[in-house]
């Protein structure tokens, strides 16, 4: 008999999020999704069902510590073990940093920073007593530098990757895969197609990236032998200046 397991993915949307929890579903985990607005999870948790894997829509608002815990309790009691877990959460905004209010940074430094920290700690907690996981946070090109504009995000970014780096070195060596993916281009997603359709025009050349080929890469993390594990992953098109 097969043991129950469940990913959760934190930051599930139309793209990447949703794509992870549809690759891991697909090998029988029972895919765990959580964003603000719980009712914008119905169509991917349907997909989901429709391909014939488990999912299940929880809302959750990942800056909320009291909310973070009390959705890890829940998946662990009613529904499976969490084996992985995904912190995809974004904040991507723009703002000259003269114009740019307090609010707005303490803001996007809550939802990339801290509700990393929040969910990170939680997955820990859950998976050390196990001896086992895999927790994957999602950075982007700000994680390795800062742009004129995007103070704020490249902030929450650069604290993201730093707590990924702390945790690989300790709850590492207890036995939890801890790795961080730097997403470097664009996403083959609505807002890329709209905003930058000239960008959005290099995907018949697999100019921008494929949701689905980057959770391909998220499997593979998760599947890699404990003797060889890769900590930070670089995603980008092959067109991609870098």
């Amino acid at each position: 008999m097969i043991e129950p397991k469940s990913i959760l993915v934190v930051g599930a949307g139309d793209a990447t999020g949703g794509a992870i929890a549809r690759r891991f579903a697909r090998e029988s985990f029972v895919a765990c999704v959580a964003r603000r607005d719980g009712e914008r999870l119905a169509p991917l948790v349907e997909r989901i069902r429709a391909d014939g894997g488990e999912a299940r829509g929880i809302a959750c608002d990942a800056r909320d510590e009291s909310a973070v815990i009390a959705l890890v309790e829940k998946i662990e009691r009613e529904v499976a073990p969490i084996e992985v877990v995904v912190f995809n959460v974004g904040g991507n905004v723009r703002f000259p940093i003269t114009e740019m209010t307090e609010r707005v940074y303490r803001k996007v430094w809550e939802m990339g920073a801290l509700a990393g920290f929040l969910v990170g700690r939680e997955a820990a907690r859950v998976m050390l007593p196990r001896g086992r996981g895999t927790i994957i946070f999602t950075g982007a090109t700000a994680s390795m530098r800062g742009s004129a504009g995007f103070a704020a995000f490249a902030g929450a970014k650069h604290a993201l990757r730093a707590l990924a780096q702390s945790m690989a070195r300790e709850p590492g060596p207890q036995g939890i895969h801890v790795a961080h993916v730097v997403i470097d281009g664009a996403i083959d997603t609505a807002f890329i197609a709209e905003t930058f359709p000239e960008r959005y025009a290099k995907k018949a050349q697999d100019g921008i990236l494929n949701p689905d080929h980057i959770a391909e890469n998220y499997w593979h993390l998760h599947c890699q032998p404990r003797s060889a594990w890769t900590h930070e992953l670089d995603l980008r098109p092959w067109t991609e200046q870098w």
